[in-house]
């Protein structure tokens, strides 16, 4: 999952950063309104974290500026901001969720993985496929009830194809899902987590369509 983290604020950034990347996720992190705005139109994230006193362009500039554009990324406002005026401003700008500093880091990661749910029209928590079940909250897979052990990045090429199940994924969409922009990205990094996935989970669970991508069938 790839996340963007607008935060102007260095210590604050960096933990938050730190916190996510402990928690598995990738994450861009920028430090002004302007720049959050063209990564949000050039790039497809997963959730992005707002603060809402940043240089450039506020957060609620921002907000409403995507929103207009039709932009359907999960916005999560995280800011010192707390009266009622500034929660009532922020949610009718177009934010999904609003949490005040200071924060608990695992209630940020809850409150993402709560906001990636709904981005799926899923009500449940674990996501599950015939005898396979996958926990984003304890990073675990299950098969007929015993874990089995992946990798980080397998991990997460396994749940976005969980979540986009019956669609097919395109090779540069996992990449997407997988690295941040600091990361440096191997020729045939997919193929070699799908091949770990299939070792695991058996070579019928995931469908390559030749020139297009991977697929999750519906009837896993």
């Amino acid at each position: 999952m790839r996340l963007l983290l607008v935060e102007d604020n260095a210590s604050v950034g960096k933990g938050v950063y730190t916190g996510l990347n402990q928690a598995g996720y990738a994450v861009d992190w920028v430090k002004d309104g302007e720049t959050a705005y063209s990564a949000l139109m050039a790039e497809q994230y997963d959730v992005a974290i707002l603060d809402l006193g940043l240089p450039g362009r506020s957060g609620i500039d921002l907000l409403s500026d995507i929103r207009s554009r039709d932009n359907k990324v999960p916005v999560l406002i995280l800011t010192a901001r707390d009266t009622v005026n500034d929660r009532v401003i922020g949610l009718d700008s177009g934010a999904d969720d609003y949490m005040i500093k200071p924060f608990d880091i695992d209630e940020l990661n809850a409150r993402i993985r709560a906001l990636l749910r709904r981005s799926h029209d899923r009500a449940t928590p674990v996501l599950v496929s015939g005898n396979l079940s996958l926990d984003p909250a304890s990073h675990t897979v299950r098969k007929g009830g015993e874990i089995v052990e992946l990798t980080p990045r397998a991990f997460d090429i396994l749940q976005t194809l969980m979540e986009n199940q019956g669609r097919v994924m395109s090779r540069s969409r996992l990449e997407d899902s997988l690295y941040s922009w600091k990361d440096e990205i191997e020729s045939n990094a997919v193929e070699v987590h799908i091949h770990q996935i299939r070792k695991k989970l058996g070579n019928d669970l995931i469908r390559t369509i030749r020139g297009v991508g991977y697929i999750m069938d519906t009837r896993q």
